[in-house]
């Protein structure tokens, strides 16, 4: 199996374990619609946030390190596994230390405990699927993430919707579903084996940590620029303009999907070909091919937003979710930028700069951070899109020119900024809503498809060509 065709491959299976979770995930977010207020709703996103905003820190990134040195030939999977498992011991053990300290943040308060064992969970759930994934056994990760998706979306069923526990119930259903997944994987996949004390190596706890430090800023960073948003709409505005932003940000997760799929595969070949030849003429093909798809995916989830919405989010107890898909086209764009951000962070992960992908990642926090100042008291919650599209439009173009001093490979600036006008010109239509505004939405999008058509139809025959 050749470069591409693994690439294809590893996606396909990726894809499919996916859809069937990200399906699941789509029910997940009406459910959340119809039993949360948006108060709820805004704090269910911030423990969400402080969760991840802590995972990193404690678990010291260790993860990623994981992932990189697990998938290089030149490192032995089971002392990777062990010292890391080791180096996220003993951090998750600090966190327990430091966990009184959760009280003094006011919407914590109440949840300190269930907080706790939330990170804890996650963090072991990410071990065991991780070393899954190192090992090549993608379609048992694939699985794994269904029936995660699965368990959580019946945990939630009975804590929200039939014992009506709110937030609480959340909190629950993440932590069963996390702990049955990590207690599945480590039944089934053989991890036993890869874990034990003897395989631990001190001088590899050096050489992960040179690497993983790096993406804990990073992590940071990117948790603050997606939501400070948020923050700084419930304390400039009121908490409900907060809870509507945040299910305007649920639509453009239809884009994330592709992007995660894509992303769990190409980092495994990114890490894989870093020492191949042709390693730059890889990195073109691939990268043309798949902003080609993502503009289209992209201009496509504008041209029906207003058609999909009401099948995400339920308008019938909220007047004001009518208009949330005004508010969606601008954080569409950010994730597609987004998206393309972390393809080029592929590069830094491969060629292990990290740290690149850290001084990267602040240009980006502190422009959001910036003009969320200046843009939501203006514009409310339109600014806030406004401000994460031109933060993640800043990393770009920091990134393209930067990342491609390790890996050189050619890109086509000129199609970018003619996609990007084109997506911008179907976020103002949909915004405005002009006369006859469907049929400016449908022309933009065959514009769209019609100019990456070649791109995505050669990567297609590249693909299936014998």
């Amino acid at each position: 199996m050749n470069k591409y065709k693994k690439l294809a491959f590893n996606t396909a299976v990726f894809a499919i374990g996916s859809f069937g979770s990200k399906i699941l995930s789509l029910f997940l977010t009406r459910l959340y619609s119809g039993n949360l207020n948006p108060s709820d709703s805004n704090v269910k996103d911030l423990l969400e946030m402080t969760a991840n905003f802590l995972i990193p820190v404690f678990t010291l990134s260790i993860t990623e390190a994981l992932v990189r040195y697990g998938l290089d030939k030149n490192y032995n999977k089971r002392e990777i596994f062990t010292t890391a498992s080791c180096v996220c011991g003993f951090g998750l053990g600090a966190l327990v230390l430091l966990s009184p300290l959760f009280n003094l943040i006011e919407f914590i308060d109440g949840y300190a405990i269930l907080l706790l064992v939330y990170i804890c969970t996650s963090s072991l759930r990410s071990l065991c699927s991780q070393l899954t994934r190192v090992r090549g056994l993608v379609k048992l990760f694939s699985f794994d993430g269904i029936l995660t998706i699965l368990l959580l979306f019946i945990f939630n069923l009975i804590f929200i919707s039939a014992l009506d526990m709110g937030v609480r119930g959340f909190m629950l259903s993440v932590i069963l579903s996390d702990f049955c997944s990590a207690l599945f994987l480590f039944s089934v996949s053989g991890i036993r084996n890869y874990l034990n004390i003897s395989y631990f190596r001190k001088d590899l706890v050096g050489v992960m940590l040179r690497f993983s430090l790096p993406l804990i800023p990073t992590a940071l960073m990117w948790i603050i620029t997606g939501f400070s948003d948020r923050l700084f709409l419930r304390h400039m505005k009121s908490s409900d303009d907060a809870g509507i932003y945040g299910y305007a940000a649920k639509i453009p997760n239809l884009l994330s999907i592709a992007s995660t799929v894509f992303s769990l595969a190409w980092n495994m070949s990114a890490i894989a070909e870093n020492d191949s030849k042709d390693r730059s003429a890889f990195y073109e093909k691939v990268y043309t091919s798949y902003q080609s798809l993502m503009y289209v995916a992209t201009a496509f989830i504008i041209a029906v937003v207003q058609i999909i919405t009401p099948l995400l989010v339920t308008a019938a107890k909220y007047e004001a979710y009518k208009s949330v898909y005004i508010y969606t086209p601008f954080l569409v764009i950010g994730v597609l930028l987004m998206c393309f951000n972390q393809f080029l962070s592929s590069i830094y992960t491969a060629t292990r700069h990290t740290a690149n992908s850290s001084w990267t990642s602040l240009i980006a926090c502190v422009t959001n951070i910036f003009l969320n100042i200046i843009l939501i008291e203006k514009f409310g919650i339109q600014g806030a899109s406004i401000a994460t599209v031109l933060s993640y439009l800043a990393c770009y173009v920091v990134r393209i020119f930067d990342a491609r001093r390790y890996v050189p490979f050619k890109v086509n600036h000129t199609a970018f900024i003619g996609n990007i006008f084109v997506i911008t010109a179907m976020s103002v239509v949909v915004i405005k809503q002009p006369p006859y505004y469907p049929a400016f939405l449908i022309l933009g999008f065959l514009i769209v498809l019609t100019a990456n058509f070649q791109p995505i139809l050669l990567t297609a025959k590249k693909i299936l060509k014998r």
